[in-house]
């Protein structure tokens, strides 16, 4: 099946919990859901897929089967060969699967967790997505709704998406006029709801719809059923109009006869005497029926507007009965709910927050500044491509093959020995350098083979005296006084070390303390967050997405003094 979900997705995932509970129900069945996005279930739980599984292959994998969630898994030379596009399994393969061994494909719990989440809530929750308000409608398209309430949907669809072409129809109304109008109350969506309200629209004065002032106590009652009215009049003037005749030429065949035969032997008629009031009413509906498969025999659903004269020509309409009920209306939904204050907004925000910080009490919440570092260093190591950085939690199952010995060999060869006292970006500006200067030079193939092999040794001695006069440079400038340095206990052994490097470096050289890049790390955070005044910003989202989440900057400076200490 297809529906058309519009602007609520809500519905999207009110068919999801009702192809799961059907497939619950009724064992024997799979089922399974895609949209526009493509499989937007896996979209939900992106965070907890296996690396394997990408937009590429993901089509006919994913299943619900017995009320669970199933997603089928690459076969075994497929994994083998790792390729990202594998084909997709066909859905009869998939049903064996599935009819054989299904508890193989189970999807792993937090997938189905951050699924299951996302649909919680139903049945109940249908009733909470409905509001009832009071419209001022034409009679007729008030008797559409008590038979069709559904077709509230189209109505509003239709007007909502209006174009000048479509208001033409609405310039003198020939379906639904402003004569006779009556009090009724209509269920929406509260997503319709809102498509109709928040449009702000003056009908055509050749109408005839004319509305109250806004102080009038019904004026929005009135608003809506003209807004309601303009929707039902433009489906109505798009359907396809069939003539009287050619109606009844498809009646008067050899094929009506037969079907009418039909329905009597099966009792469609329900022994209702030939010529009464029901019996009227089943003969109108069979024959719609029929001239529908007859002339349209390849749709097998007729436009909503089709739909609305056919119920306008079998309904009848009791305007007394309307006035009655107009009477004795129930009262309307509040609709205080399409405002949302910025209080709100934040309520709801940390509602949210509080939800994925459910699983963690009051003593498991003691923030570590030093995973606060290790995690944001994790996430600096990792290498990102084309399809984003990856963060540190995700976790990686599959098995990498790496030769470590032939990727020693080959730092040794570039960096040399010491190499992990250097920082790769100096060292490529080093060789930049010395290799541009002895370009310069001319010299012979043979002599360029002997110094490029004693250049690592010359590079990572003139590298260190470099960094050391820059070190020596900076530590009194305010650019050196800026980074927090660590305790002298600390670096004690350091200092002894680098104080027997050379005569000419004794006292300047105890004055270098190391620098204590977690502090550091730690503090530019803070500041950084400090800075965002409780609002989304770098520092918060980079470690939200690392499942790190910083407690509330009540006082800067409390937290700022508590961090350094």
């Amino acid at each position: 099946g297809t529906t058309l979900f519009g602007d609520n997705v809500e519905d999207e995932w009110f068919i999801v919990y009702l192809v799961r509970e059907i497939t619950r129900e009724f064992p024997g069945l799979a089922g399974r859901v895609d949209d526009n996005d493509g499989e937007f279930l896996l979209i939900e739980a992106a965070d907890f897929l296996p690396k394997w599984l990408n937009p590429e292959n993901s089509d006919n994998r994913v299943f619900f089967y017995k009320g669970e969630l199933h997603i089928i898994p690459l076969s075994e030379a497929q994994e083998q060969d790792c390729d990202p596009s594998a084909a997709s399994p066909t859905i009869s393969q998939v049903l064996r699967l599935l009819s054989s061994r299904s508890e193989e494909f189970l999807a792993a719990e937090p997938i189905r967790t951050a699924l299951y989440k996302r649909i919680s809530g139903y049945p109940e929750k249908i009733q909470a997505s409905l509001h009832r308000a009071q419209c001022y409608l034409p009679a007729g398209a008030a008797a559409v709704l008590r038979q069709r309430p559904a077709l509230v949907a189209a109505a509003v669809q239709a007007f909502y998406l209006r174009d000048p072409i479509d208001l033409r129809a609405c310039r003198s109304f020939h379906i639904f006029p402003p004569d006779q109008r009556v009090m009724t109350v209509v269920t929406f969506t509260k997503c319709l709801y809102a498509q109709l309200v928040q449009q702000k629209f003056v009908p055509d004065r050749r109408s005839g719809y004319t509305l109250p002032l806004p102080s009038h106590p019904q004026y929005k009652a009135y608003e809506l059923g003209m807004k309601l009215a303009h929707g039902f009049e433009i489906l109505c003037s798009k359907c396809s109009k069939v003539s009287p005749d050619s109606k009844r030429n498809v009646l008067s065949g050899p094929l009506w006869e037969r079907f009418l035969s039909s329905l009597k032997e099966n009792n469609y008629f329900k022994g209702e005497m030939e010529g009464s009031a029901k019996y009227l009413e089943l003969l109108c509906m069979a024959e719609d029926y029929f001239q529908r498969s007859v002339t349209k025999p390849e749709c097998s659903e007729e436009s909503p507007g089709d739909e609305i004269l056919t119920l306008l020509q079998t309904t009848t309409i009791d305007m007394k009965e309307f006035e009655r009920e107009a009477a004795c209306l129930p009262p309307e939904d509040d609709d205080s709910w399409l405002e949302i204050t910025p209080d709100d907004l934040d309520q709801m925000l940390k509602e949210a927050r509080s939800e994925s910080l459910s699983s963690l009490n009051e003593e498991e919440q003691k923030y570590d500044l030093e995973a606060v570092a290790e995690s944001m260093k994790a996430f600096v190591s990792k290498v990102s491509t084309h399809e984003g950085a990856e963060m540190p939690w995700s976790s990686d199952e599959s098995h990498v093959t790496f030769d470590v010995d032939s990727f020693t060999r080959a730092l040794d060869r570039i960096l040399g020995e010491d190499s992990e006292e250097l920082d790769s970006d100096d060292l490529d500006e080093e060789q930049e350098f010395n290799f541009s200067d002895e370009d310069n030079e001319d010299l012979d193939a043979e002599n360029q083979r002997q110094e490029e092999k004693v250049l690592p040794d010359e590079l990572i001695g003139s590298l260190k005296s470099y960094m050391d006069e820059m070190d020596r440079e900076l530590a009194h400038t305010n650019v050196g006084k800026s980074f927090t340095t660590q305790k002298k206990g600390a670096s004690s052994v350091k200092a002894t070390a680098s104080q027997s490097t050379g005569p000419d470096s004794g006292a300047e050289d105890t004055e270098l303390t190391p620098v204590d890049v977690d502090m550091n790390l730690i503090t530019n955070l803070l500041e950084s967050y400090s800075a965002q005044s409780g609002l989304a910003g770098p520092t918060s989202n980079i470690l939200q997405s690392m499942g790190v989440y910083l407690p509330e900057n009540a006082d800067r400076v409390g937290s700022n003094k508590g961090a350094t200490e």
